[in-house]
């Protein structure tokens, strides 16, 4: 059997669930992550790799097999790129494929292209478009960064006026060359689902659904992600027609055009009463449905890879552990604004895991620093049970200042017309 070593790009919590994953392989030789962070670092050795030379030096000098790049900022800026044309193995789709995620604009025009059902939109390069067509647009009107905003470049106005400020906000912001998308608001519920794709064939996840507002019955600010579970029982009647009518021609489209998707898409939906809608395309795992997703998995991660690699990922029947997971995100407070840094995480002995995202060392151990500091994550029998566990394994774990949410999973997702 063949060994391999592989990298991790990135340094979150969702970093911390690939390197697991990988790590639970029998294929898996040794799985490094750069930068990870000190959380990380407790189980995996960290690297700090500047530039993309350095990780090309680290990748010859280790003998690393595969590299996955887990962000969306490396992914955009072509380290895929990069890295395959001087013959390293990446799971990560190219730049221009990655246009999919870095512009709302481009995706749209692809889902035109191939009738994948979205949201009817119009894109505002400047305050002045603005004006002229934000009152021709029934309320709410949703707003969103044409590029990369880290999860949070999306505001939903409920007059005109607000539509007009939140514009010239994400304008000043300077998030993607195409200006603001504003689209129709969809009614509905929201689910993803991922997308192992090697340009030709593909195959897919079980869905998850994360909770993006801060706040327990989804109040409060957007956020990168407040935690997930899955899988998602009432997103199933939805799935051939996601992938026939979405996944399968976003994926022809992309290739005929030159640009075959390689890597891992993350389709976001919004189940509404005329089926299933497109909200976004990612280039990536989402965070935190990652961690949620990747526990259940029971496939062998690197020979799922190896199938990527060898084309033959559409021949793949993945197979998932029985049960639900839950994944509960611990921020600070003042995230996803101006938070508190350096507060001190104590843990008593888990039953589930703990996936670290914005901590680094202190003097007596981990300290956090970043809005998002873990994710805690455990598994059960049914919804019900992991959501139990997750929530018993939070009261062992102490850290000042610091918010969740205590509703994770809890949401009520009515089955309504799959188209």
């Amino acid at each position: 059997m063949n060994k391999v070593k592989v990298l991790v790009i990135g340094g979150g919590g969702r970093e911390h669930a690939l390197a697991h994953a990988f790590a639970r392989s029998a294929r898996c030789e040794k799985v490094f992550v750069s930068p990870g962070n000190a959380g990380i670092a407790l189980e995996y050795p960290c690297v700090m790799l500047p530039d993309r030379e350095k990780i090309y030096e680290f990748c010859l000098d280790e003998g690393i097999g595969m590299v996955f790049i887990g962000p969306e900022q490396p992914i955009a800026e072509g380290l895929s790129d990069y890295l395959v044309a001087k013959g390293v193995r990446v799971l990560a789709p190219s730049m221009a494929a990655a246009r999919l995620e870095s512009s709302k604009a481009f995706a749209k025009e692809i889902m035109q292209s191939c009738a994948a059902p979205c949201a009817k939109f119009r894109m505002i390069k400047s305050s002045e478009e603005a004006g002229e067509i934000l009152p021709t647009l029934a309320l709410p009107i949703v707003l969103k960064a044409d590029g990369l905003a880290a999860g949070k470049g999306v505001i939903i106005a409920y007059d005109h006026d607000e539509a007009q400020e939140a514009c010239n906000e994400l304008l000043a912001a300077q998030c993607g060359a195409e200006g603001v998308l504003a689209e129709e608001y969809l009614e509905g519920w929201e689910a993803s689902l991922f997308v192992f794709s090697d340009g030709d064939g593909f195959c897919t996840t079980v869905f998850a659904q994360d909770h993006k507002q801060l706040l327990d019955n989804d109040k409060g600010p957007n956020t990168g992600g407040m935690g997930a579970f899955c899988p998602v029982a009432e997103a199933e009647p939805y799935r051939r027609k996601v992938e026939e009518k979405i996944v399968a021609p976003v994926l022809t489209e992309m290739k005929k055009r030159g640009n075959p998707y390689f890597g891992i898409l993350y389709v976001g939906l919004m189940m509404t009463a005329r089926g299933a809608h497109v909200i976004e395309f990612n280039c990536r795992f989402g965070d935190p449905e990652a961690q949620a997703v990747l526990p259940m998995l029971k496939t062998d991660f690197v020979e799922l890879c190896e199938a990527m690699f060898e084309g033959k990922v559409g021949q793949i029947n993945l197979d998932w552990e029985s049960g639900s997971c839950v994944a509960v995100i611990m921020a600070a407070e003042g995230y996803p604004g101006t938070y508190v840094k350096s507060l001190p995480i104590s843990i008593s002995e888990l039953e589930g895991r703990v996936y670290y995202s914005g901590v680094t060392k202190g003097e007596n151990g981990l300290i956090s620093s970043g809005g998002r500091i873990l994710a805690v994550v455990n598994g059960g029998e049914d919804l019900k049970s992991a959501r139990e566990k997750a929530y018993a394994d939070l009261g062992r774990i102490s850290i000042p200042q610091s918010v969740y949410r205590k509703d994770i999973g809890t949401r009520i997702n009515r089955i309504s017309r799959v188209e």
